[in-house]
């Protein structure tokens, strides 16, 4: 009857462990995935935030019609910020040239209420065929802000 009772909590202790060892594989892989479901989720809303970001705060951007005529197109642009303590003065943009062209480009800002805030001019040299990003230095007082429109001439 002793080793009855013996092979009885064994047999009890054993499936107890299975069963502590399985609800903790179980645990272990829901918070996984859990995670993973989390981490997705997380990644999506940035990217949203993002985009929205992205679409509401973007400058427009124009180009002359001489400068369309002479065979320039624009692509993509940014705005940063010089290294000498300016803050948004520096406007980058993807020139593409249909033809060849030599001369300078003024490219305008204006801030969201249509004011003038600033101009800089730049010689631009490209062949037909060709694209370039070219940089127009502002002075550091100029801040191309949130919706703002850039010319160029």
């Amino acid at each position: 009857m002793k080793i009855t009772v013996h092979i009885v909590a064994i047999l009890c202790l054993s499936l107890l462990v299975f069963s502590c060892n399985r609800v903790k594989d179980k645990t272990k892989e829901m918070i996984n995935k859990g995670g993973e479901t989390a981490g997705k989720t997380a990644t999506e809303f940035f990217e949203g935030v993002t985009e929205g970001v992205d679409k509401t705060l973007q400058c427009e951007v124009s180009l002359s019609q001489t400068l369309k005529g002479k065979g320039l197109r624009t692509g993509k642009f940014s705005i940063e910020s010089d290294s000498l303590d300016g803050r948004n003065n520096v406007f980058t943009v993807y020139l593409i040239f249909d033809k060849d062209f030599n001369g300078p480009i003024t490219a305008f800002t204006f801030d969201k209420n249509g004011a003038e805030n600033g101009r800089s001019t730049l010689q631009v040299e490209g062949k037909s065929g060709e694209a370039k990003f070219v940089d127009f230095y502002f002075d550091k007082r100029t801040y191309i802000e949130v919706k703002s429109k850039i010319t160029l001439q």
